[in-house]
């Protein structure tokens, strides 16, 4: 057996083993919004007392699934970064599209929108993605995918605040494979700013409980100025 790829494998045996815990995985699905959540909070989630959530929460820690902002006497867990969060996502979900729920059931607005550890996932969510690449708005770069220039006014024409926009051209991009549609939308700091951005703006609602997202009647607009379109069902 060749000892270079061993840590890989047992690295993966605990990773799944953290995962097969129905209480720790309702804590990871809890914060594949981004957010960050008390321990308190989280072990009401996953349905255990405050020592055993406690308990979980520190495997999740040492296993590098979590990371913890401290603000004075309190403690707030979040996931530790979007690979967590793609690796979550991934396992949650069926393996092909043709395995999902018909669209007509409550899957639906998650698979037309919704927030993949804070940026734009789903249909739409490709859907933009497709359009910033194909038009040139964003480029791949050695440093990761980077909004041009064109692109930047492209958004402010479209009627994005010009500041907010010029903010997001310093930042990384990357592609992050959507587990419904198998194929790429903008994450990374660029694509979580951008989605904050469209979200500001009015162009993007959250759902009241959930992930999903929906596009206002002004967003929708504004998005297919961009050339995004509403995709069908």
């Amino acid at each position: 057996m060749n000892d270079a790829i061993s840590p890989s494998r047992y690295q993966l045996a605990e990773i799944g083993a953290l995962l097969a815990e129905p209480a720790r995985a309702a804590m990871l699905l809890a914060l594949i919004d981004g957010t960050m959540r008390p321990a308190g909070e989280l072990a009401r989630v996953a349905g255990v007392s405050a020592a055993t959530g406690s308990a979980h929460l520190r495997r999740l820690l040492e296993g590098g699934l979590l990371a913890v902002h401290e603000q004075g006497r309190h403690r707030y867990y979040h996931l530790a970064n979007d690979d967590v969060a793609a690796l979550i996502e991934a396992l949650a979900l069926p393996r092909t599209p043709m395995a999902l729920p018909d669209p007509s059931g409550g899957d639906r607005p998650l698979r037309m929108a919704r927030t993949c550890y804070r940026h734009l996932a789903g249909r739409l969510g490709v859907g933009l993605c497709d359009v910033l690449l194909q038009r040139g708005f964003v480029l791949a770069a050695s440093e990761g995918m980077r909004l041009h220039e064109e692109g930047a006014q492209a958004l402010v024409d479209a009627g994005l605040d010009a500041a907010r926009v010029q903010a997001l051209l310093p930042l990384a991009g990357r592609g992050c494979l959507d587990w419904t549609e198998r194929r790429l939308h903008l994450g990374g700091p660029l694509g979580v700013s951008l989605t904050d951005t469209l979200l500001d703006a009015g162009w993007l609602r959250r759902s009241p409980r959930g992930r999903a997202l929906s596009p206002s009647v002004d967003g929708l607009r504004r998005l297919a100025a961009l050339g995004v379109r509403w995709p069908e069902a």
